[in-house]
């Protein structure tokens, strides 16, 4: 089966998935809400999500391998068959309190990168979807990312880990740096979208520390087909575990990484020229 044809029926499963998440919102705040950490709930939507896209990865696929955020699975760097990525419910704090911004998220890796990727918003019904060497769509349109070249004139998005509340690293640091030298930055708190908006142009880059492969995978793909740049943050290219992730347009992407090298010490907007340079 080539690309194409599971690119078509990852879509499909991701649709049946996000039927699951937008029949039981807004009422997602009574929705059997456990947690996994202080601030980290786990719905019976999420459950219900993962099942349905576990059994029909099996079905559909049943000589690849699994890795799902709630099910568990397989190391996906081991070798062996390809292995699918699964978020069946990003934002679930989101959703948990009725906050309309969730994704469903489907990697498929082959050989330690993604071939396939989905990002199914069930709320607005928007779809993002990305094969190697096939471009990124959004319900079926190509879409690029921008062409903003300056930081000081670039929209970001950024997110904060689950253990916030007491790890000495929790990025806010970094959200005051980036504040003090961007058009602005946007915290919605779902990653899987984050990725897909810079994929489509409507953010010029994205950071966040301590995600998961689950949360990267399918965005990391659809920004590098949309054009865009995805490293960790000393400016490798393997950013899929998920603890460092940059993702930008390309044009602004040195100076992302320069911000997160040097804090504090990175030139602020009236030092264009020291961007430019």
């Amino acid at each position: 089966m080539d690309d194409q044809a599971i690119l078509e029926k990852a879509v499909r499963i991701a649709h049946e998935a996000g039927s699951i998440v937008a029949r039981a919102f807004p009422r997602g705040a009574l929705d059997g809400v456990s947690f996994k950490g202080e601030v980290n709930p786990v719905t019976e939507t999420d459950r219900a999500a993962d099942d349905l896209i576990r059994r029909r990865v099996q079905e559909l696929f049943p000589e690849h391998r699994i890795l799902a955020e709630e099910s568990g699975g397989d190391e996906w760097r081991d070798p062996g068959p390809p292995v699918w990525l699964i978020d069946p419910l990003d934002g679930t704090n989101n959703f948990a309190h009725g906050f309309p911004h969730v994704g469903v998220s489907l990697a498929l890796i082959e050989s330690g990168q993604p071939v396939v990727g989905v990002v199914y918003d069930p709320l607005r019904e928007e779809t993002f979807a990305a094969r190697v060497g096939g471009g990124t769509r959004l319900n079926d349109e190509v879409v690029g990312v921008t062409d903003v070249v300056d930081l000081p004139e670039a929209f970001l998005a950024t997110g904060f880990p689950y253990d916030r509340r007491t790890a000495p690293d929790n990025n806010v640091e970094r959200l005051d740096h980036f504040l003090r030298r961007s058009q602005g930055v946007r915290r919605a708190g779902a990653a899987v979208l984050d990725l897909a908006y810079v994929a489509c142009g409507r953010f010029d880059g994205f950071w966040e520390i301590r995600l998961h492969p689950w949360d990267v995978a399918a965005g990391t793909l659809l920004v590098r087909e949309a054009g865009g740049a995805v490293t960790g943050f000393a400016g490798g290219p393997d950013a899929l575990s998920g603890s460092q992730i940059v993702a930008s347009n390309g044009c602004i992407h040195e100076q992302m990484l320069r911000v997160i090298r040097e804090g504090a010490q990175a030139p602020l907007p009236e030092s264009l020229d020291v961007w430019e340079a």
